[in-house]
């Protein structure tokens, strides 16, 4: 019994361990990294219709727009930007800086983005003085 038991736990073992490649054949590539933040067609199209609203110089619509798409995807850090910098053209200051804060939390290693943030943030202080 002891014996069916210790081949049973080895033939287990083995059949979790990876195997190598059969010779001739390449090993399986490595799973890809997961992709940077994609807006859905939803978000993409409220963000077009913000940036449009903000260009006409529409702010309270654009950030209305903006604060409807973050209902959707509350985790989305370039909706936080977006909206931080409305709220800068709008100058509300502390509101920008703590919503480029906001941004950065969920902007993972994003490095252009968080420079984006930064530059938001310091431009939102100096407006404060």
């Amino acid at each position: 019994m002891r014996r069916a038991v210790a081949l049973l736990a080895l033939i287990a073992a083995a059949c979790a361990a990876p195997q190598p490649a059969p010779v001739g054949e390449a090993p399986p590539a490595p799973p890809e990294p997961a992709p940077a933040v994609k807006e859905s067609v939803a978000i993409a199209g409220l963000m077009d219709s913000a940036r449009s609203d903000a260009a006409a110089g529409r702010l309270a619509e654009a950030a209305a727009t903006l604060e409807r798409a973050l209902r959707i995807e509350p985790r989305n850090p370039r909706l936080w930007q977006e909206l931080a910098r409305i709220r800068l053209q709008q100058g509300d200051f502390p509101q920008a800086e703590s919503l480029a804060q906001r941004s950065n939390s969920w902007a993972g290693g994003d490095g252009a983005l968080r420079a984006e943030n930064a530059r938001i943030i310091e431009r939102a202080r100096a407006g404060q003085r």
